[in-house]
């Protein structure tokens, strides 16, 4: 069984793609820093770098170019000031050499040494990254990393075994659906509590619930700049950010994000109207700054990290609202039901196209929405199966090859649907339910397998093809 934190699925880093930018940074970390641990770092005579599959087709849109230079350089995807990402790589650019580890420069041009490869893609992943380098005088040494959504990254010939699993068992063992219900119903515990469990075999209590509340700090961080920027998102699409006029237009007033803002939304009317269209601005002004390569945090991905953030602020403004551990249990809750469907189909669109991405997020909101309100284990399942159920087939076609269009849009329908299935599966008796979660999860996964390439996060194919664009990023 595989162990899976709900750290991996939760992660803080820089827009707009987890698959597309934050994993190929996190491989170029990897890559340089084995070498540095080697000793190898300044004996690299020679370095090209190919990217394959998906992300050659869409690398341009997402940003790949530049978070691979970012990642060789040493950056911090969670620390670095977005407006330096662009400067890093104009200035490697412009002196076609970098200085990773020293004085000592490697000679590397990215428009000849990083490589789009649109016509090769490798066999385990269509994310796939070939560093290709000389150490000093030897012959030219290969390594392939794949990104393989999410922002995990897995290097060829590193996947664990089922030995490396059995060695070190979480106290919970879970690779689906029914295995947390069991350990549920065993321990008379809520699936937070079982997942809490899981967690305190990496880390210490305090430690959990102090990076749980890190990651509920940077999701309102990146809702409250999304309210209070206006302006043209960039890649060359002119799309228009709306949320921060949404925001002023719902207030009355313009949005301060260095107010109580929350407190100030909570106090308004909670008419269904007014909900809605709250819902829908927290969830664009999310994946608005994901747009510019702002911070956010990957749930489970960056393209559709606005609906798990819209959900629990609809929850804390309009819902039930709760202290800091119940936030804390949200976030557990939704963690586990990613992970559920990373083991038993993916949440890569590279992979599974934008049900992978937006459906997996609204599952894991409704889940955890569910429990939040009083679901019990079954509920929480049930609401995420509903959440799922109802994204099947979901299309990736990222127009111009940038997470903006259709993307930005589609996760306030995410969150909405999430919220729908939460009170649909509170309402109803889980044990009449027709369909299961690891039912859909396995349906996610044919669906995944049958589906056109072209509808896998390629821009060949949908919205894609069909809406002109006169840019070349894809």
């Amino acid at each position: 069984m595989e162990k899976i934190s709900i750290f991996d699925i939760f992660k803080i880093g820089i827009g707009p793609s987890s698959s597309h930018t934050l994993g190929p940074w996190k491989a170029a970390l990897r890559f340089w820093g084995d070498l540095e641990a080697g000793g190898r770092g300044g004996d690299v005579s020679s370095l090209k770098i190919t990217l394959h599959g998906s992300l050659a087709k869409t690398g341009k849109g997402h940003g790949s170019d530049l978070a691979i230079i970012a990642g060789l350089m040493g950056e911090d995807p969670v620390e670095i000031k977005p407006e330096a990402i662009r400067k890093i790589h104009d200035g490697i650019a412009s002196r076609s050499s970098f200085f990773p580890s020293g004085p000592g420069g490697i000679s590397f041009t990215p428009g000849s040494d990083l490589v789009f490869d649109r016509e090769s893609v490798l066999p385990f992943h269509p994310n796939g990254i070939t560093f290709s380098y000389r150490l000093g005088d030897e012959p030219e040494k290969e390594i392939v990393y794949y990104s393989i959504g999410g922002g995990f990254v897995v290097k060829d010939g590193d996947l664990e075994t089922e030995e490396d699993h059995a060695r070190n068992p979480l106290p919970n063992p879970i690779d689906k659906a029914a295995d947390l219900l069991y350990w549920c119903r065993l321990k008379n515990l809520p699936v937070w509590g079982v997942v809490l469990e899981n967690e305190l075999h990496w880390r210490s209590r305090e430690e959990v619930f102090e990076r749980l509340l890190a990651l509920w700090k940077t999701m309102k961080e990146s809702v409250a700049r999304g309210c209070s920027t206006r302006g043209i998102l960039p890649g060359g699409l002119g799309v228009r950010r709306r949320s921060c006029a949404m925001a002023e237009n719902l207030l009355g007033h313009p949005f301060d994000c260095k107010s109580e803002w929350m407190t100030q939304v909570a106090r308004q009317s909670n008419s269904f109207d007014r909900i809605l269209r709250w819902v829908t601005c927290f969830a664009m002004a999310v994946n608005e700054e994901n747009a510019t390569f702002g911070r956010v945090v990957t749930a489970p991905t960056n393209g559709a990290a606005g609906v798990i953030p819209s959900v629990l602020l609809y929850l804390q403004c309009f819902g039930n609202p709760s202290a800091d551990k119940d936030i804390c249990r949200f976030l557990l809750t939704a963690g586990e039901i990613g992970s559920i469907f990373k083991k038993g189909a993916t949440i890569s669109a590279a992979m599974g196209g934008c049900q992978a991405e937006i459906g997996v997020s609204s599952a894991m909101a409704a889940g955890a929405l569910a429990e939040a309100m009083g679901g019990t284990p079954e509920h929480v399942v049930m609401a995420a199966e509903i959440a799922m159920e109802h994204h099947l087939g979901l299309t990736c076609d990222p127009v111009g090859g940038l997470v903006q269009i259709p993307c930005i849009e589609r996760n306030s329908m995410g969150a909405i649907k999430a919220i729908s299935a939460a009170f649909t599966a509170l309402e109803s008796n889980p044990d009449t339910a027709k369909v299961s979660l690891d039912e859909v999860v396995q349906t996610m996964k044919e669906t995944a397998m049958d589906m056109s390439a072209r509808y896998k996060e390629t821009a060949d194919g949908g919205l894609a093809v069909n809406v002109p664009v006169l840019i070349p990023n894809c």
